[in-house]
C-alpha cells in the first residue's frame, strides 16, 4: 500500500500528523479566552464568504473570462486574476488597518502610527497590475516575434 502512494510516504503522513497537532493546540490556545466570540467570528466569517464574496468573485472573474474571450484571447484573463488575488489577499489582511478601525490598538501594541496603510495597499495593488501588464506585453511581443510575416 506504501508503493502505490494512497497513504503518502511515511514522512508524510508524520508531518500531516505534526500540522494536525500543532493546528489542535493552536485551536485550544484561541479558544481559551472568549471562546464564543471565536465562534461567532469564524461561522460569520465562513457565511460572509460563502454566501456574499464567493458569488461576487465568481461574477467578476467570469466577466473578465468573457471579456478576454470576446477578444479572441481568453487565456490572458490570467494577467488580471493573479494581482486582483493577490490584492485582494492583501486587503484582507490589512482591512483594519486600512479602514483605521484598529488603529488606537494597533499603536499601543507596536508603538506605530497605522498612517499609511491604505496608501501602501494601492501601491502594492498598482505594483501588482503594472508587473502583470509588463509580462502581458512581453508575452504579445514574443508572439509577434515568432509568428510569420504573413500573419502579422
Amino acid at each position: 500500500m506504501w508503493r502505490r502512494g494512497r497513504l503518502g510516504s511515511p514522512f508524510q503522513l508524520l508531518l500531516l500528523a505534526c500540522s494536525f497537532a500543532l493546528a489542535g493546540y493552536a485551536g485550544v490556545r484561541l479558544l481559551a479566552g472568549d471562546w464564543f466570540m471565536v465562534v461567532v467570528w469564524f461561522v460569520g466569517a465562513a457565511l460572509l464568504h460563502d454566501l456574499v464574496l464567493v458569488p461576487l468573485y465568481s461574477v467578476v472573474d467570469r466577466l473578465v473570462v468573457r471579456s478576454a474571450g470576446a477578444a479572441g484571447h481568453r487565456d490572458r484573463a490570467l494577467y488580471v486574476r493573479v494581482p486582483a488575488v493577490l490584492s485582494g489577499l492583501l486587503l484582507l489582511v490589512w482591512f483594519p488597518l486600512i479602514t483605521g478601525r484598529v488603529a488606537d490598538r494597533y499603536r499601543a501594541a507596536t508603538g506605530l502610527s497605522s498612517d499609511g496603510f491604505l496608501a501602501h495597499w494601492l501601491l502594492i495593488t498598482a505594483v501588482l497590475f503594472g508587473v502583470s501588464a509588463l509580462l502581458l506585453f512581453v508575452r504579445v511581443r514574443r508572439e509577434t516575434k515568432h509568428r510569420p510575416p504573413s500573419v502579422h
